[in-house]
């Protein structure tokens, strides 16, 4: 929130000298404002990609705040059984359970020489265990982990008291929170910046540090003239010293031949030291204005870039403007799109319930017409089965009756036989 708060801050400063003149604008500003373009320009996150981004980090920061803290509430459970809940403690106990059994299971495969102090055991995780022991623990301890994850995020009031309980962190573990949350500070505004205006910033931080080496490389030279001159002013001082002290001394000697002769001397040593003393004065002074003048120009020059970059800035709100309408409308046919797509959804759900319905009564149906169609082709077979047996007790009816005619016939011929055979007897 204060990233936002500072970023939204900058934007209102750098977007103020748009609509003013570049005469109105103060020195102070004028040297200030052309290093407000190394800011973020936005202060929110305008896509829900960058936005799910950030979300994931804040959620693994608060999951890396949680976990640092389990070994010290393991230590002090009745501090925090209230807040807590039996189901977290529990889960707690378990992870505890878990991290002392991993603990001696590493220790043993130390002893064993499967695993050498000193050396990071992650690399050797599940590779050097030829039983798989190692492997199970470690998941075993994720699983636990996620689980201890979740019950904390189900009980906020768990959550706000453990999280009040920073201080208890260990350096590493507050050293890595710290890390992520820079990560995630500097993220934020990787995010806030385009790759467009990333690359004019590059470009502008080029061309400013070109011109400060330009400008530091005259005034280094300038400041070396400076010192060659005065070391040179110094070095004729000291000679004009050195050549009045010889003076004095050989006016002393002289002082009993001539007073008059010493003290005109004197005056012109005097002179020409006045002198000499006000030409390297003038080469100072000159030096001094040709510092200034270079100062003046580096602040034309500043104030041309100012210039400049506002122009720049007036055509990068423009294309902002642009591509934010460009937002908004495809934010708005989205939402459209959005809507229609859920009257769908509203529309599909109330038919698949319908063919839900429908299929449980065609299924219902269709039991029933199994049962239905069963029962005919058991009534069918029982019918076939007694026209079959009709049939062929027809048949042997028929048979039965057709020898029974057949034998009858032959009985009536025997005996009309025997009678003709009687009556040819009795004629005879």
């Amino acid at each position: 929130m204060a990233t936002k708060t500072v970023s939204s801050s900058h934007e209102s400063v750098e977007r103020s000298p748009v609509s003013s003149s570049p005469a109105s604008v103060s020195p102070r500003i004028t040297i200030k404002t052309p290093l407000k373009i190394l800011d973020p320009v936005r202060s929110k996150l305008t896509t829900v990609e960058t936005k799910r981004i950030v979300s994931v980090l804040d959620d693994t920061i608060v999951k890396v705040e949680l976990v640092t803290l389990f070994s010290y509430i393991l230590q002090n459970p009745e501090q925090f059984s209230i807040a807590l809940g039996q189901e977290l403690s529990g889960a707690l106990k378990e992870h505890l359970r878990l991290s002392n059994n991993m603990e001696a299971l590493l220790a043993r495969l130390e002893k064993e020489g499967l695993l050498l102090k000193g050396i990071a055991r992650g690399n050797l995780f599940a590779a050097e265990d030829e039983s798989g022991q190692l492997h199970l623990h470690v998941e075993g301890l994720k699983s636990s982990i996620r689980n201890t994850l979740r019950l904390f995020y189900m009980n906020p009031v768990a959550c706000r008291t453990v999280r009040d309980v920073a201080f208890a962190r260990s350096p590493s573990a507050d050293l890595l929170v710290k890390g992520l949350l820079a990560l995630r500070r500097l993220l934020f505004e990787m995010l806030l910046t385009t790759p467009l205006e990333e690359k004019q910033k590059m470009k502008f931080m080029q061309e400013i540090g070109l011109r400060d080496r330009k400008n530091m490389e005259t005034i280094a030279a300038l400041e070396e003239e400076l010192a060659l001159a005065i070391q040179n002013r110094d070095e004729e001082i000291s000679r004009k010293n050195v050549f009045i002290k010889d003076l004095k001394t050989h006016l002393h000697n002289l002082a009993k031949f001539s007073e008059n002769q010493i003290q005109r001397t004197k005056a012109d040593v005097e002179k020409q030291q006045k002198g000499e003393l006000r030409g390297s004065q003038a080469k100072c002074a000159k030096m001094m204005q040709d510092i200034q003048l270079l100062r003046a120009q580096l602040n034309t020059l500043i104030v041309e870039d100012r210039e400049s970059e506002l122009n720049l800035r007036k055509k990068k709100y423009k294309v902002e403007i642009e591509i934010e309408n460009w937002i908004q409308k495809f934010d708005i046919e989205m939402i459209e799109k959005q809507e229609e797509l859920e009257e769908i959804n509203v529309v599909y759900t109330v038919e698949k319930a319908q063919l839900e319905e429908l299929r449980d009564k065609f299924a219902i149906l269709d039991e029933e017409f199994s049962q239905i169609q069963e029962e005919r082709l058991r009534k069918q077979e029982q019918r076939e089965k007694a026209e079959k047996e009709l049939a062929i007790l027809s048949r042997a009816a028929t048979l039965i009756q057709a020898l029974w005619k057949g034998y009858l016939v032959r009985s009536l011929l025997k005996t009309k036989r025997r009678r003709k055979g009687k009556g040819k007897k009795g004629r005879r």
